[in-house]
């Protein structure tokens, strides 16, 4: 009590003011009468305004939950939990897609017409496909444009893979390009302070590989360090984020984009009777790209780290390689998917998840939220049924193959940006799992905590 004055106010006590500089002397501040409290704001705001459109009242609803916490590029700031320390979390999310987007009700005519298939059962087949698949949207980096110049590509047992690499290689980079650069306008900083690249895809094949022309296009700097994983397949965005988080782990005040970029060109072939997943594949996949920036010990105030990756598992299952198998070939990249796929994540699944909860304490796994890669929905759906989750557990993962299809190494992010928007609304649960499943059969899993 000392060192206050009548008012109680902190009389100055560390340092004397420099001798003819202007000093502020006191405070004070004033408000209207009218106190409005943010949770009876919707109901107000609509009603003065005589708004009878729904849409718009829930839209407001949210944002007025979330809008007092975002930072000035638009991304929520962490209110609810502090990071573990030493722990990665991840930083930013960008994605990019071709401009060539397709609708699924079109599909059909489109590719029946592209491959000049004539075999009425093959369009039938392909119409059953597309509507079990779920999928409305995707986005593809074929096109007219490139079948007029490469009719060879629609062409059975035509020797195409350079004209395929010759697409895909430029293609690729430039949709990673571009979800790097939407990252890192949105993590904040300048692209100088990223340390290392993890760079996943299995839509090219060159040396020096895309993560050397990314950060080359980036201007990154030239010590930065690179890690290039090639056709993990629809794991390979976990795998991504599992070794971007052992590296942000061990090098202190790292800083790791992690890029994506996937494209079917690779896989694009005329139907065959003796090819039957190709037909899976045409209702199925699409185009697109990723990223993310990892890091550990967010900087306050600069960084707005929604998640951490908390503890990663990867295995396999013993004599499944046959299961999901592919290979190069001079006509470009085939796939055989096994129709016992489904059953072999269910039979194996329940375990690989304990095996990832065990230091939460949790032993229900619907007090978890879930990020799954939606391989398609016939898995979405066994999971959902061996584990007993909520119909609302796998949401995000449905609405994310609804809108992109299965886009491969990249789809986890999708789910995962759908996730923050969920977790954002609904202040949710702090522990959840994040998992994709591929060739091997390969299990990849991290447990995640929402911050």
């Amino acid at each position: 009590m000392s060192k206050t004055n009548s008012n109680g106010v902190s009389k100055p006590s560390k340092r004397v003011p420099t001798p003819g500089k202007a000093t502020i002397l006191a405070l004070g501040k004033a408000f209207p009468s009218q106190l409005l409290h943010q949770d009876c704001l919707v109901e107000g705001y609509i009603r003065d305004t005589k708004c009878e459109d729904s849409s718009i009242k829930e839209k407001l609803e949210r944002l007025s939950k979330t809008m007092s916490k975002t930072n000035s590029n638009g991304v929520s700031k962490p209110s609810k939990r502090v990071p573990t320390p030493g722990k990665a979390t991840i930083l930013a999310l960008g994605k990019a897609f071709p401009s060539q987007l397709l609708h699924q009700d079109c599909l059909v005519e489109g590719y029946i017409r592209d491959t000049k298939c004539e075999d009425s059962s093959i369009k039938e087949k392909l119409e059953r496909l597309c509507k079990t698949t779920t999928v409305k949207t995707r986005y593809t980096v074929m096109s007219k444009e490139i079948l007029d110049k490469y009719p060879e590509l629609a062409t059975e047992g035509s020797p195409t893979i350079k004209q395929r690499l010759e697409i895909a290689n430029p293609a690729v980079l430039e949709m990673a390009m571009e979800a790097s650069l939407a990252c890192i306008k949105e993590w904040g900083r300048s692209s100088l302070y990223i340390t290392h690249i993890v760079y996943v895809s299995s839509s090219e094949m060159r040396l020096p590989g895309g993560d050397l022309y990314l950060a080359s296009e980036l201007g990154l700097r030239n010590d930065v360090g690179r890690v290039m994983l090639y056709f993990l397949g629809c794991y390979g965005g976990v795998t991504g984020l599992r070794v971007a988080k052992d590296i942000a782990e061990n090098n202190p005040g790292s800083r790791i984009l992690l890029t994506t970029s996937e494209t079917t060109i690779l896989g694009f072939r005329p139907p065959n009777r003796a090819r039957p997943y190709d037909l899976v594949g045409a209702a199925l996949f699409g185009d697109g790209a990723a990223a993310t920036i990892i890091g550990t010990d967010p900087l306050v105030g600069k960084e707005y780290p929604f998640m951490e990756l908390n503890h990663a598992v990867q295995q396999f299952l013993p004599g499944t390689q046959s299961v999901i198998n592919g290979g190069l070939s001079e006509e470009g990249i085939n796939f055989k998917l096994g129709r016992d796929l489904p059953q072999k994540i269910e039979e194996n699944i329940e375990e690989f998840c304990k095996k990832l909860m065990t230091k939460t304490g949790i032993n229900d796994f619907n007090e978890l939220f879930w990020a799954v890669h939606p391989g398609g929905p016939a898995i979405l759906n066994r999971l959902e049924s061996t584990l007993k989750l909520g119909s609302d557990k796998l949401n995000c993962s449905r609405k994310a193959l609804m809108a992109f299809g299965n886009v491969s190494s990249n789809t986890i992010f999708y789910v995962m940006e759908h996730m923050r928007e969920e977790l954002k609304r609904e202040e949710g649960k702090e522990w959840g799992l994040a998992l994709a499943f591929g060739p091997g059969i390969t299990f990849e899993g991290i447990l995640v905590r929402s911050l």
